[in-house]
C-alpha cells in the first residue's frame, strides 16, 4: 500500500476517509481493502450519535451521503457515476444525481489572493468593478461577477485555494483502492475499476485547469459557428490562466425557470427543439459535446437563442465510435440481432459472455421496437432498456458511450419539462439519417477498404520479422513471463509479521528462563535482597511482553 501513499497528508486524509466509511456502515469494505489498522484507529474516535439512524438508511442513500461528506473529489466521482446508467439501477443513478457542487463560499480575501496570483497584479487593476459576493460557489471553483475597463460585463471563475493538493491526494487513494478492488473482488474486474479511476483522474485534472474549460468552449463555438441559435460566452484570454478564467456574462433565463420563460413570451416548444438539435449536432456530427447540459448550465436569451455555460466536462466520440453507433441503429432497423450483439460485445470487451442468450434477449428487444416509425419511438425508454439488458448480462459500456446515453436522457427530460409533447427521437432523425447515408457513400466505402487493405499488407509485411524476434527471445532466454499476485504478496507480508512476533515471543521466553536461572545463583549484586541480573531480566521480559500484546491488539489480532 505505502508505495503509492508517500505523502504524510495522504495518511491523514486516509484516516479521515476511513472514519467516514465506518460511520456510514462501510467499515467492512475498508477492512477488505487492507485498512484494518486505520479502521481500528478511526473507530476509537468515531462519534456514536446518530450511528443507528445512518446505518438504517438504504445503501444508495448512505453511499451518496458518504461521498458528499468526503469532499469535492468524491462529489465529482459521484457525478461521474451518475452517468453510468449501464452499471447502476435507476434508484442509484437518481441518488448520485442529487450530488451537488454547491458548497459554502470561500471568504473573498482568500479568493482575492488567488486572483492576484493568477493575474500578477491586484484584481482592481484588471477590473473596473468586482463583486465580492459570489455568484456561485462550487466544489472546485467560485464565480464572481465583474466589469472590464471597457464596460463589458464578465464572470470570473477562480479555483479554490489549496484545492489541487487535496484532490491529488484523493486521486492517489482512489488509485490504491481500485487496484485492491480488482485484486480482492474478482467479480468487479469486468468493470475495470483501475481504468475507470484512470479516466476519472484525467477528467478531474482537466477540470482543475480552468483554461482548458475555455478551450473546450471555443472549440464548440467554432464547430457551431454557422448556427446563430447558439451563444457561447466569449473568453478573455488576457485574464485567463490555469487557476482562473474570465468569460462574458450571460444575461438570460435559466431553462428550468418555466414561469420566467412564459413571462418573456418565449416559445418553450421551440426552445426544447433548438436545444436538442444543438447538442445532437455536437454529438453525432462533430463528436465533441457539452457533457453536462443540466438546467443550471443552459440559458435562454430574450431573443430565443440558447446559451451554454460551464464546459468543464466534455464528451468525445471518435469517428469509429460514431460509426459503431450507426451500425447499432442499422442492426435495430434491419432486424439483425447478430449485428447488434457484435457491436455490444465490441463495446464491452468481454469474452466470457453467454452470446446465445444475449442474442435471444436482443432479438426480443428488437421485436418490441422493429417497425416503429422513428418519430414515434420513445428514445429514453429504448436507451434505458438497452442499459438494463447490459446490466442483466453484467456488461459495462465504455465511458464515452455511457456519457452519450446520459446526455441523451438528460436532454429528453429537459425537453419534456419544457414541452410535454417533445420527441427526442424526432429531433434525432435527420442526424441519424445523415450519418447512416454518409457511412455508405461510395467514396467513404472505398476509403475504408483501401485503409483496411493497407493495414493488412503492413501486418503481413512485418509478420516474419515479429516471428523471428519472438523465436530468438525464446532461444536465448529473453522471453519472460510476469505474474502479479497481490494476494500472495499480502499473504507474505502477514507471514513476515507473524514470524517477527514468534521470534519476539521466543526471545521473551528465553529472557524469562534465563532470569529464573539467574535468580537461583548465589553471589553477585542484589536489589531488595534479590539477584540484580534476574530482576533486570524479568523487567525486560515484562516490557517486551506488554509491547508485543499492544502491537497484536493494534493490528486487530486481539479480536
Amino acid at each position: 500500500m505505502w508505495e503509492t501513499l508517500t505523502a504524510s497528508q495522504d495518511l491523514a486524509r486516509l484516516h479521515s476517509l476511513v472514519a467516514i466509511l465506518a460511520r456510514y456502515g462501510f467499515g467492512d469494505l475498508a477492512r477488505r481493502l487492507g485498512l484494518a489498522q486505520t479502521l481500528a484507529r478511526a473507530g476509537k474516535v468515531l462519534p456514536l450519535a446518530h450511528l443507528e439512524e445512518l446505518v438504517a438508511l438504504p445503501p444508495h442513500v448512505r453511499v451518496r451521503c458518504a461521498l458528499e461528506e468526503m469532499g469535492p473529489t468524491f462529489v465529482k466521482l459521484g457525478q461521474v457515476l451518475a452517468t453510468r446508467v449501464d452499471l447502476f439501477p435507476p434508484q442509484w443513478i437518481a441518488e448520485f444525481s442529487r450530488l451537488q457542487n454547491a458548497v459554502p463560499p470561500v471568504p473573498f480575501e482568500a479568493i482575492r489572493s488567488e486572483m492576484s496570483a493568477a493575474l500578477g497584479q491586484v484584481p482592481e487593476a484588471a477590473f473596473a468593478w468586482l463583486d465580492p459576493s459570489p455568484l456561485a460557489a462550487a466544489s472546485i471553483a467560485q464565480v464572481h461577477r465583474a466589469r472590464l475597463p471597457d464596460g463589458r460585463e464578465v464572470v470570473v471563475k477562480v479555483r479554490r485555494p489549496d484545492i489541487r493538493p487535496l484532490i491529488e491526494a484523493d486521486l492517489r487513494l482512489l488509485q490504491y483502492a481500485a487496484s485492491k478492488i480488482e485484486a480482492k473482488f474478482p467479480d468487479m474486474r469486468r468493470y475495470h475499476p483501475v481504468g475507470m479511476v484512470r479516466q476519472f483522474h484525467a477528467s478531474l485534472q482537466g477540470e482543475l485547469d480552468l483554461a482548458a474549460e475555455c478551450r473546450h468552449a471555443e472549440r464548440i463555438a467554432a464547430n457551431l459557428s454557422g448556427d446563430e441559435r447558439l451563444v457561447v460566452p466569449a473568453v478573455h484570454w488576457l485574464c485567463t490562466s490555469e487557476r482562473m478564467n474570465v468569460q462574458d456574462f450571460v444575461d438570460g433565463i435559466a431553462v428550468a425557470d418555466l414561469a420566467a420563460l412564459d413571462a418573456a413570451r418565449l416559445d418553450r416548444a421551440r426552445v426544447a427543439r433548438t436545444g436538442a438539435q444543438i447538442v445532437l449536432k455536437m454529438m453525432l456530427d462533430d463528436g465533441f459535446f457539452h457533457a453536462d447540459p443540466h438546467p443550471g448550465n443552459v440559458f435562454v436569451l430574450r431573443d430565443g437563442r440558447i446559451a451554454l455555460i460551464d464546459f468543464g466536462m466534455v464528451g468525445r466520440l471518435s469517428p469509429a465510435r460514431r460509426a459503431e453507433v450507426v451500425s447499432l441503429l442499422f442492426g435495430l432497423v434491419e432486424r439483425a440481432p447478430e449485428r447488434v450483439t457484435e457491436v455490444l460485445l465490441d463495446w464491452t470487451g468481454r469474452a466470457d459472455v453467454d452470446e446465445a442468450q444475449l442474442a435471444i434477449d436482443i432479438d426480443a428487444f428488437i421485436d418490441r421496437y422493429h417497425g416503429v416509425p422513428l418519430g414515434q419511438l420513445d428514445l429514453a425508454a429504448m436507451l434505458l432498456e438497452v442499459v438494463s439488458l447490459l446490466r442483466s448480462h453484467r456488461l459495462a459500456l465504455p465511458s464515452d458511450l455511457a456519457l452519450l446515453i446520459k446526455v441523451c436522457l438528460t436532454l429528453e427530460g429537459m425537453g419534456r419539462s419544457l414541452d410535454p409533447k417533445f420527441d427526442m427521437a424526432l429531433q434525432a432523425r435527420p442526424f441519424l439519417r445523415r450519418a447512416m447515408t454518409a457511412r455508405f457513400r461510395p467514396r467513404r466505402v472505398v476509403r475504408r477498404g483501401v485503409q483496411s487493405l493497407a493495414d493488412t499488407v503492413e501486418v503481413l509485411a512485418t509478420l516474419p520479422q515479429d516471428l523471428r524476434r519472438a523465436l530468438r527471445a525464446m532461444r536465448t532466454g529473453g522471453a519472460r513471463l510476469h505474474i502479479g499476485m497481490d494476494e500472495l504478496r499480502d499473504f507474505g507480508s502477514q507471514m513476515a509479521h507473524s514470524a517477527n512476533r514468534l521470534a519476539g515471543s521466543m526471545v521473551i521466553a528465553a529472557l524469562i528462563v534465563g532470569s529464573s536461572i539467574a535468580m537461583t545463583v548465589e553471589g553477585g549484586p542484589t536489589l531488595f535482597g534479590l539477584p540484580l541480573f534476574g530482576l533486570v531480566g524479568f523487567a525486560g521480559a515484562s516490557l517486551a511482553g506488554i509491547w508485543l500484546l499492544l502491537s497484536i491488539f493494534r493490528s486487530g489480532g486481539g479480536r
